[in-house]
Protein backbone atom coordinates (compact mmCIF):
# COMPACT_ATOMS: atom_id res chain seq x y z
CA UNK A 1 0.00 0.00 0.00
CA UNK A 2 2.87 2.73 0.90
CA UNK A 3 4.55 1.46 -2.28
CA UNK A 4 1.08 2.08 -4.12
CA UNK A 5 0.84 5.32 -2.75
CA UNK A 6 4.64 6.56 -3.36
CA UNK A 7 4.06 5.40 -6.96
CA UNK A 8 1.07 8.08 -7.32
CA UNK A 9 2.44 10.50 -5.46
CA UNK A 10 5.31 10.77 -7.64
CA UNK A 11 3.04 10.61 -10.93
CA UNK A 12 1.53 13.56 -9.65
CA UNK A 13 4.33 15.35 -9.92
CA UNK A 14 5.45 14.29 -13.05
CA UNK A 15 1.75 14.78 -14.14
CA UNK A 16 2.53 18.73 -12.21
CA UNK A 17 5.68 19.79 -13.83
CA UNK A 18 4.35 18.61 -17.48
CA UNK A 19 1.57 21.23 -16.82
CA UNK A 20 3.84 23.87 -15.28
CA UNK A 21 5.71 23.59 -18.16
CA UNK A 22 3.05 23.60 -21.04
CA UNK A 23 1.17 26.55 -19.11
CA UNK A 24 4.60 28.31 -19.13
CA UNK A 25 5.73 28.29 -22.64
CA UNK A 26 2.08 28.37 -24.04
CA UNK A 27 1.64 31.75 -21.95
CA UNK A 28 5.06 32.93 -23.17
CA UNK A 29 4.46 32.03 -27.31
CA UNK A 30 1.02 33.52 -27.49
CA UNK A 31 0.75 36.53 -29.26
CA UNK A 32 0.12 39.70 -26.21
CA UNK A 33 2.25 41.64 -24.01
CA UNK A 34 1.84 42.13 -20.57
CA UNK A 35 3.40 45.15 -20.56
CA UNK A 36 1.35 46.80 -22.68
CA UNK A 37 -2.36 45.20 -21.07
CA UNK A 38 -0.37 46.89 -17.97
CA UNK A 39 0.58 50.16 -19.47
CA UNK A 40 -1.46 50.54 -22.78
CA UNK A 41 -0.11 50.55 -25.80
CA UNK A 42 0.57 54.26 -26.06
CA UNK A 43 3.10 54.40 -22.72
CA UNK A 44 6.70 56.02 -23.44
CA UNK A 45 9.17 53.06 -25.28
CA UNK A 46 11.27 54.38 -22.01
CA UNK A 47 8.39 53.27 -19.25
CA UNK A 48 7.83 49.94 -21.16
CA UNK A 49 11.46 48.94 -21.12
CA UNK A 50 11.61 50.02 -17.59
CA UNK A 51 8.34 48.33 -16.86
CA UNK A 52 9.81 44.69 -18.83
CA UNK A 53 12.64 44.95 -16.73
CA UNK A 54 11.40 45.11 -13.10
CA UNK A 55 9.08 41.98 -13.90
CA UNK A 56 11.91 40.17 -15.09
CA UNK A 57 10.76 39.53 -18.98
CA UNK A 58 13.84 41.20 -20.63
CA UNK A 59 15.54 38.19 -20.03
CA UNK A 60 15.79 35.08 -21.65
CA UNK A 61 12.76 32.21 -21.47
CA UNK A 62 14.92 29.71 -20.56
CA UNK A 63 16.05 31.96 -17.61
CA UNK A 64 12.41 32.75 -16.67
CA UNK A 65 11.42 28.97 -16.91
CA UNK A 66 14.36 28.19 -13.93
CA UNK A 67 13.24 30.86 -12.08
CA UNK A 68 9.93 29.47 -11.90
CA UNK A 69 10.82 26.51 -10.98
CA UNK A 70 13.64 27.22 -8.77
CA UNK A 71 10.59 29.38 -7.10
CA UNK A 72 8.51 26.20 -7.05
CA UNK A 73 10.98 24.29 -5.16
CA UNK A 74 10.91 26.94 -2.17
CA UNK A 75 6.70 26.87 -2.87
CA UNK A 76 6.84 30.48 -3.75
CA UNK A 77 4.47 30.97 -6.94
CA UNK A 78 5.53 34.73 -6.99
CA UNK A 79 4.00 37.76 -7.49
CA UNK A 80 0.72 39.19 -9.42
CA UNK A 81 1.84 41.66 -11.93
CA UNK A 82 -0.93 43.60 -11.74
CA UNK A 83 -1.01 44.20 -7.79
CA UNK A 84 2.69 43.14 -6.52
CA UNK A 85 0.39 40.65 -4.50
CA UNK A 86 1.72 36.90 -3.32
CA UNK A 87 0.32 34.91 -5.87
CA UNK A 88 -0.47 31.74 -3.03
CA UNK A 89 -2.28 34.89 -1.25
CA UNK A 90 -4.67 35.53 -3.84
CA UNK A 91 -5.17 32.00 -4.64
CA UNK A 92 -5.69 31.69 -0.73
CA UNK A 93 -7.90 34.14 -1.22
CA UNK A 94 -10.30 33.24 -4.10
CA UNK A 95 -9.80 28.67 -3.20
CA UNK A 96 -13.07 29.22 -0.58
CA UNK A 97 -15.65 30.14 -3.14
CA UNK A 98 -14.77 27.27 -5.44
CA UNK A 99 -14.38 24.82 -3.40
CA UNK A 100 -17.79 26.26 -1.70
CA UNK A 101 -19.10 26.03 -5.49
CA UNK A 102 -18.03 22.61 -6.47
CA UNK A 103 -18.92 20.87 -3.01
CA UNK A 104 -22.52 22.39 -3.93
CA UNK A 105 -22.77 21.19 -7.52
CA UNK A 106 -21.51 17.96 -6.21
CA UNK A 107 -23.58 17.24 -3.35
CA UNK A 108 -26.68 18.51 -5.94
CA UNK A 109 -25.50 16.24 -8.46
CA UNK A 110 -25.43 13.08 -5.66
CA UNK A 111 -29.20 14.03 -4.39
CA UNK A 112 -30.79 14.16 -8.57
CA UNK A 113 -29.02 11.24 -9.93
CA UNK A 114 -28.75 8.57 -7.16
CA UNK A 115 -32.57 8.82 -6.82
CA UNK A 116 -32.99 8.99 -10.38
CA UNK A 117 -30.55 5.84 -11.48
CA UNK A 118 -32.32 3.77 -9.13
CA UNK A 119 -35.75 4.25 -10.66
CA UNK A 120 -34.29 4.01 -13.82
CA UNK A 121 -33.29 0.66 -13.14
CA UNK A 122 -35.87 -0.51 -11.21
CA UNK A 123 -38.32 0.43 -13.99
CA UNK A 124 -35.99 -0.71 -16.73
CA UNK A 125 -37.38 -0.67 -19.92
CA UNK A 126 -40.79 0.76 -19.02
CA UNK A 127 -41.45 4.12 -19.23
CA UNK A 128 -40.19 5.74 -16.18
CA UNK A 129 -36.40 4.68 -17.33
CA UNK A 130 -36.80 6.13 -20.82
CA UNK A 131 -38.46 9.51 -19.21
CA UNK A 132 -35.28 9.69 -16.46
CA UNK A 133 -32.92 8.44 -19.08
CA UNK A 134 -34.22 11.51 -21.35
CA UNK A 135 -33.59 13.98 -18.70
CA UNK A 136 -30.37 12.92 -18.32
CA UNK A 137 -29.44 13.11 -21.98
CA UNK A 138 -31.25 16.84 -22.09
CA UNK A 139 -28.88 17.45 -18.79
CA UNK A 140 -25.58 16.69 -20.96
CA UNK A 141 -27.20 18.30 -23.86
CA UNK A 142 -27.13 21.63 -22.76
CA UNK A 143 -23.67 23.46 -21.74
CA UNK A 144 -23.11 25.70 -19.20
CA UNK A 145 -22.36 28.86 -20.99
CA UNK A 146 -26.25 28.93 -22.12
CA UNK A 147 -28.17 27.11 -18.90
CA UNK A 148 -26.74 29.80 -16.87
CA UNK A 149 -27.95 32.99 -18.47
CA UNK A 150 -30.90 31.18 -19.05
CA UNK A 151 -31.77 30.56 -15.43
CA UNK A 152 -30.97 33.84 -14.20
CA UNK A 153 -33.40 35.11 -16.56
CA UNK A 154 -35.54 32.93 -15.24
CA UNK A 155 -34.78 32.82 -11.42
CA UNK A 156 -33.33 36.07 -11.08
CA UNK A 157 -34.80 38.73 -13.76
CA UNK A 158 -38.81 37.32 -14.24
CA UNK A 159 -39.09 35.54 -10.62
CA UNK A 160 -36.90 37.80 -8.92
CA UNK A 161 -36.28 34.42 -5.84
CA UNK A 162 -32.37 34.80 -6.78
CA UNK A 163 -29.27 37.56 -6.84
CA UNK A 164 -28.49 38.00 -10.82
CA UNK A 165 -24.22 37.50 -9.93
CA UNK A 166 -22.46 37.54 -7.15
CA UNK A 167 -21.40 35.68 -3.60
CA UNK A 168 -23.55 36.88 -1.14
CA UNK A 169 -24.79 34.09 1.11
CA UNK A 170 -26.79 30.76 0.54
CA UNK A 171 -29.16 31.90 -2.45
CA UNK A 172 -26.56 33.04 -4.57
CA UNK A 173 -24.86 29.72 -4.80
CA UNK A 174 -28.26 27.97 -5.87
CA UNK A 175 -27.90 28.93 -9.77
CA UNK A 176 -24.50 28.41 -9.91
CA UNK A 177 -24.48 24.77 -8.04
CA UNK A 178 -27.52 24.08 -10.54
CA UNK A 179 -25.96 25.05 -13.48
CA UNK A 180 -22.43 23.33 -12.92
CA UNK A 181 -24.25 20.13 -10.97
CA UNK A 182 -26.64 19.65 -13.71
CA UNK A 183 -23.99 17.60 -16.51
CA UNK A 184 -22.60 15.71 -13.61
CA UNK A 185 -26.10 14.20 -12.43
CA UNK A 186 -27.50 13.28 -15.90
CA UNK A 187 -23.87 11.65 -16.43
CA UNK A 188 -24.09 10.34 -12.77
CA UNK A 189 -27.40 9.25 -13.21
CA UNK A 190 -26.85 6.77 -16.13
CA UNK A 191 -23.68 5.60 -14.45
CA UNK A 192 -25.64 4.59 -11.27
CA UNK A 193 -28.60 2.78 -13.47
CA UNK A 194 -25.94 0.52 -15.20
CA UNK A 195 -24.08 -0.43 -12.70
CA UNK A 196 -27.04 -1.23 -10.98
CA UNK A 197 -28.22 -3.15 -14.20
CA UNK A 198 -25.01 -4.96 -13.84
CA UNK A 199 -25.70 -6.39 -10.47
CA UNK A 200 -29.56 -6.86 -10.02
CA UNK A 201 -29.41 -10.28 -11.27
CA UNK A 202 -26.80 -11.53 -8.86
CA UNK A 203 -27.44 -14.87 -6.37
CA UNK A 204 -26.96 -11.69 -3.50
CA UNK A 205 -30.03 -9.75 -4.95
CA UNK A 206 -32.48 -12.80 -5.60
CA UNK A 207 -31.41 -14.31 -1.66
CA UNK A 208 -32.07 -10.66 -0.41
CA UNK A 209 -35.26 -10.66 -2.57
CA UNK A 210 -36.43 -14.08 -1.16
CA UNK A 211 -36.10 -12.54 2.51
CA UNK A 212 -38.70 -10.72 2.02
CA UNK A 213 -36.61 -7.19 1.98
CA UNK A 214 -38.90 -4.60 -0.42
CA UNK A 215 -37.39 -3.50 -3.87
CA UNK A 216 -35.65 -0.40 -2.47
CA UNK A 217 -34.10 -1.82 0.46
CA UNK A 218 -32.69 -4.51 -1.47
CA UNK A 219 -31.65 -1.85 -4.12
CA UNK A 220 -29.98 0.59 -1.54
CA UNK A 221 -28.16 -1.98 0.91
CA UNK A 222 -27.43 -4.73 -1.45
CA UNK A 223 -27.20 -4.03 -4.95
CA UNK A 224 -26.01 -0.07 -4.96
CA UNK A 225 -23.33 -1.62 -2.38
CA UNK A 226 -21.52 -3.58 -4.84
CA UNK A 227 -21.90 -1.23 -7.80
CA UNK A 228 -20.18 1.61 -6.27
CA UNK A 229 -16.64 1.30 -7.97
CA UNK A 230 -17.87 2.75 -11.26
CA UNK A 231 -19.83 5.12 -10.24
CA UNK A 232 -16.81 6.25 -7.19
CA UNK A 233 -14.48 6.47 -10.49
CA UNK A 234 -16.75 8.83 -12.39
CA UNK A 235 -17.62 11.01 -9.07
CA UNK A 236 -13.98 11.14 -8.62
CA UNK A 237 -13.19 11.88 -12.31
CA UNK A 238 -16.12 14.43 -12.61
CA UNK A 239 -14.89 16.26 -9.18
CA UNK A 240 -12.06 17.56 -10.97
CA UNK A 241 -13.67 18.25 -13.81
CA UNK A 242 -15.80 20.44 -12.12
CA UNK A 243 -12.92 22.50 -10.99
CA UNK A 244 -12.22 23.45 -14.70
CA UNK A 245 -16.40 23.38 -15.79
CA UNK A 246 -16.09 26.41 -12.66
CA UNK A 247 -14.46 28.62 -14.73
CA UNK A 248 -17.08 28.89 -17.20
CA UNK A 249 -20.04 28.96 -14.22
CA UNK A 250 -17.84 31.45 -11.95
CA UNK A 251 -17.64 34.09 -15.16
CA UNK A 252 -21.40 33.51 -15.71
CA UNK A 253 -22.15 34.08 -12.52
CA UNK A 254 -19.06 36.71 -11.49
CA UNK A 255 -18.37 34.19 -8.84
CA UNK A 256 -14.88 35.27 -7.26
CA UNK A 257 -13.39 32.18 -7.68
CA UNK A 258 -10.19 30.70 -9.31
CA UNK A 259 -12.10 29.88 -12.80
CA UNK A 260 -12.92 33.87 -12.84
CA UNK A 261 -9.62 34.69 -11.34
CA UNK A 262 -7.93 32.41 -14.31
CA UNK A 263 -10.02 33.99 -17.10
CA UNK A 264 -8.98 37.77 -15.62
CA UNK A 265 -5.28 36.62 -15.49
CA UNK A 266 -5.20 35.53 -18.70
CA UNK A 267 -6.74 38.77 -20.34
CA UNK A 268 -4.32 40.97 -18.57
CA UNK A 269 -1.54 38.40 -19.62
CA UNK A 270 -0.83 38.06 -15.39
CA UNK A 271 1.52 35.26 -15.87
CA UNK A 272 2.32 34.22 -12.55
CA UNK A 273 -1.65 34.08 -11.58
CA UNK A 274 -2.60 32.05 -14.39
CA UNK A 275 0.42 29.64 -13.92
CA UNK A 276 -0.21 29.45 -10.03
CA UNK A 277 -4.46 28.95 -11.06
CA UNK A 278 -3.55 26.08 -13.64
CA UNK A 279 -1.23 24.78 -10.66
CA UNK A 280 -3.08 24.10 -8.08
CA UNK A 281 -6.31 23.22 -10.59
CA UNK A 282 -4.15 20.26 -11.95
CA UNK A 283 -2.76 19.18 -8.13
CA UNK A 284 -6.25 19.30 -6.97
CA UNK A 285 -7.78 16.75 -9.69
CA UNK A 286 -4.54 14.36 -9.69
CA UNK A 287 -4.87 14.54 -6.04
CA UNK A 288 -8.57 13.57 -5.64
CA UNK A 289 -8.04 11.12 -8.32
CA UNK A 290 -4.71 9.36 -5.95
CA UNK A 291 -7.65 9.37 -3.10
CA UNK A 292 -10.23 7.58 -5.83
CA UNK A 293 -8.11 4.91 -6.21
CA UNK A 294 -7.69 4.31 -2.37
CA UNK A 295 -11.28 4.54 -1.38
CA UNK A 296 -11.41 1.24 -3.53
CA UNK A 297 -9.83 -0.49 -0.99
CA UNK A 298 -12.38 0.55 1.53
CA UNK A 299 -15.52 0.23 -0.09
CA UNK A 300 -14.31 -3.42 -1.84
CA UNK A 301 -11.75 -5.26 0.51
CA UNK A 302 -10.87 -7.75 -2.53
CA UNK A 303 -9.16 -4.99 -4.01
CA UNK A 304 -5.44 -4.58 -3.04
CA UNK A 305 -2.78 -2.70 -4.24
CA UNK A 306 0.64 -4.36 -4.31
Amino acid sequence: MIGAIASRLSSALIVALGVCTLVFLLLHLVPGDPVDAMLGETAQAADREQMRIRLGLDQPLTVQYGRYLSGLLRLDLGRSFLDDRAVTAILVERLPATVELTVAALVLAILIALPLGMLAARQHGRWLDSTAMSFSLLGVSIPNFWLGPMLILVFSLWLGWTPVSGRSGMVSLILPALTLGTALAAILARMVRASLLEVLHEDYVRTARAKGLSEWSVLWHHALRNAWLPILTLIGLQLGALLGGAVITETVFSWPGLGRLLIDSIKSRDYPVVQGCVLLISLTYVTINTITDLVYVWVDPRIRYD
